[in-house]
């Protein structure tokens, strides 16, 4: 676990202990750091402990407490998070500032263009595509990230904004990572506009070196609407005689080199970058002040999960498979990574699977063959292929629809998520076959990942693996690979508080978490082990309490808890009414509520701002300081329970007041004047 103020520690779970004079019972979650040394965390603080993510599979050094390795470590992590914040900011200042090109709005043909779509668009599709409309009406050059899993209608998206561009008489580079996916792409765009008058050139080394030169001056002459390549389009020699957009489809497939000069482009033209890296919700916030980022989460009409299992590599269970979706006239993947082996292992299943026509192509055969293998496949003039990860990236064809992936122990979570979504991209069930080697024992460390993807197979799984692939390897591939050692050092969730913090300092924006109100009433306050009994689901309940920020929020809680679990006891009513007391003092600035006998102690912000909070407090209130207040109730008033309905009621009484003083105002400021 990580502590915001001792480190990191190791977790040694859940314990009830007794606090206080009168003894009463609270959780506590119990660390331990360097050297043995233990601290108890009240249930109460969570919000001071999250769970640590990011070494990749390393155990990460215990803190010490009271040392000073933690805070420098902080305060180093901090330094770089605003180095890189900065530099984001800047090139998002420069860009508000450029003169960009304000597209008009949509043409009749831009109408047609979208309707011809042949499936229905997700709500999160018809949401991103508003967004990236807005942006290139708007003044400014568009830099936008669109997020979305794997088949979730990313590439309709660049269509439409392409359309838009080259409609306005402007040119389109859309940049991919693979030969072959950018074969892919220039025949959907092809396809999808062939009955436009744009002209469509594809650059990659499928192409004979005249065709590349010939395309290079087309695109230089301004005779090429949209060209599509791989990292090819950022050579020396393309130049394009209006570029109005670049659209760049996994990014953080390309070199440092590619990247400086993708960098230079973003501040000229529009940007839109395609990502099938789900950002996980927290990063995705921490970013937000520093990027314009889109999510698409909801899986398309008709798509259905996709049934994987991790088999042995076992020739009857090859056999069946595949005689099923030649059956149901379909066709397979068989993704072998091995260049060396991969015309042995395509000869093998065809010797199981003698019915079936099998091809077989990987990165390293000459441009004519791969391209010759690729197209018999597409055509349909063969029913398996044999391939290496070329088949990786963006790959779509629908009569694909089950996949063997051998040796899946050899490959990271990401990539195994990747090629399995190359199946299930139409409304046929999707089979996926980890295959494993019957003779090689698997890592700890593969097990984990095969589990994993095994267990999130549903549709939309990709953001919880992203969070499950930073626990089981790091995030280097999220921010590259010093922002990735500075997250292992602090853990991904203070990496995550830093840079949002950092962001909102820059900007000169207040921090719209307020700190935390510490409440200590001396009353038994826990969720019973005989309500709930599983500590995980325990300590998820503290989480949300402790994020409650409003009266409605709690409302919400006590709503599912009730739904989840049943009534629940007085001692977890307790907890439900401290957090209360924490939300409504928040609002007066109160920052801490602590019981010392005869005396009730707040510490305050401004002591103002709470004169009518004790207005009609039983008993006497003393102010020693501007920031203290001592409030001293009739002794039957200290009793525990009465204790909390008292102060819940004088701060729930003074809110309300609050409000109806301010609903006054506004009625008075809306009154016409005669």
């Amino acid at each position: 676990m990580v502590h915001v103020l001792h480190g990191i520690a190791v977790y040694r779970g859940l314990h009830k202990m007794r606090k206080g004079e009168a003894g009463q019972q609270e959780e506590f979650l119990t660390l331990e750091f360097a050297d043995r040394a233990v601290v108890h965390v009240p249930t109460s603080q969570i919000e001071l402990v999250q769970k640590y993510i990011g070494a990749g599979g390393r155990r990460p050094q215990l803190s010490t407490i009271g040392g000073k390795r933690w805070s420098k470590t902080k305060e180093k992590v901090a330094e770089s998070v605003s180095e890189l914040a900065e530099s984001l900011l800047r090139l998002q200042a420069r860009r508000t500032h450029a003169e960009g090109t304000a597209y008009p709005g949509d043409t009749q043909w831009q109408r047609e263009f979208e309707a011809a779509f042949l499936y229905e668009e997700t709500e999160d599709q018809l949401v991103v595509a508003d967004e990236i409309r807005g942006d290139l009406t708007g003044p400014r050059p568009m830099d936008r990230l669109v997020c979305g899993d794997v088949g979730y209608g990313k590439t309709e998206l660049a269509m439409r904004a392409a359309f838009k561009v080259v409609e306005y008489g402007r040119q389109v580079a859309v940049l991919v990572p693979t030969t072959v996916l950018a074969e892919q792409h220039y025949e959907t765009f092809r396809e999808r506009m062939a009955e436009y008058p744009f002209a469509i050139g594809c650059l990659s080394r499928f192409r004979s070196g005249v065709e590349q030169k010939q395309i290079v001056e087309k695109a230089r002459r301004g005779q090429l609407d949209i060209v599509i390549g791989t990292h090819r389009l950022l050579s020396k020699d393309v130049a394009f005689a209006d570029l109005g957009l670049v659209i760049i489809d996994e990014e953080q497939r390309f070199g440092v080199e590619h990247k400086e000069r993708l960098r230079a482009m973003r501040e000229t033209v529009d940007v839109l970058t395609l990502t099938a890296t789900p950002i996980p919700r927290t990063l995705h916030m921490s970013l937000m002040g520093i990027r314009d980022i889109s999510s698409l989460q909801t899986p398309p009409v008709d798509r259905r999960a996709i049934a994987t299992q991790v088999r042995p590599f076992e020739k009857a269970l090859i056999r069946d498979a595949i005689l099923r979706e030649m059956n149901r006239d379909g066709q397979v993947y068989f993704v072998h990574n091995y260049v060396q082996s991969i015309a042995a292992m395509a000869a093998t299943v065809a010797e199981i699977v003698p019915e079936a026509r099998v091809v077989y192509g990987h990165g390293q055969m000459g441009d004519e063959q791969l391209e010759a293998v690729m197209h018999r496949f597409v055509r349909r003039e063969a029913d398996i292929l044999v391939a290496t990860t070329i088949i990786e990236s963006g790959i779509d064809i629908p009569t694909v629809n089950t996949i063997f992936i051998n040796r899946a122990d050899r490959f990271g979570l990401a990539d195994l998520h990747q090629l399995r979504g190359r199946v299930g991209r139409s409304s046929h069930r999707a089979y996926c076959y980890l295959l494993l080697s019957p003779d090689r024992p698997v890592t700890s460390k593969a097990a984990k990942r095969l589990k994993t993807i095994e267990e999130f197979s549903e549709l939309g799984a990709g953001f919880r693996i992203a969070m499950r692939d930073l626990e089981i390897r790091g995030a280097g591939n999220l921010l590259g690979k010093e922002q990735s050692g500075h997250i292992a050092a602090v853990g991904y969730d203070m990496y995550c508080r830093l840079l949002e913090q950092i962001v909102r300092r820059l900007k000169n924006e207040p921090d719209p978490t307020p700190p935390p109100v510490h409440v200590d009433l001396d009353v038994s306050a826990h969720v019973p082990a005989h309500y709930i009994a599983a500590d995980r689901s325990r300590i998820e309940i503290y989480r949300r309490v402790a994020a409650c920020r409003t009266p409605v929020d709690l409302a919400q809680l006590e709503k599912d808890l009730v739904d989840a679990f049943g009534p629940f006891p007085k001692e977890v009513q307790r907890v439900l009414e401290l957090a209360e007391i924490r939300v409504l003092a928040r609002r007066f600035g109160i920052n801490s509520i602590s019981l010392r006998p005869p005396d009730v102690i707040f510490i305050v912000e401004n002591v103002q701002a709470v004169e009518a909070v004790f207005a009609e407090a039983p008993g006497t209130a003393r102010v020693p300081d501007s920031r203290t207040v001592h409030l001293r109730l009739p002794p039957s008033y200290l009793e525990r329970g009465t204790l909390v309905s008292v102060l819940r009621n004088l701060l729930a009484r003074a809110e309300s007041e609050q409000n109806a003083e301010t609903q006054k105002h506004r009625n008075a400021e809306t009154v016409p004047r005669p």
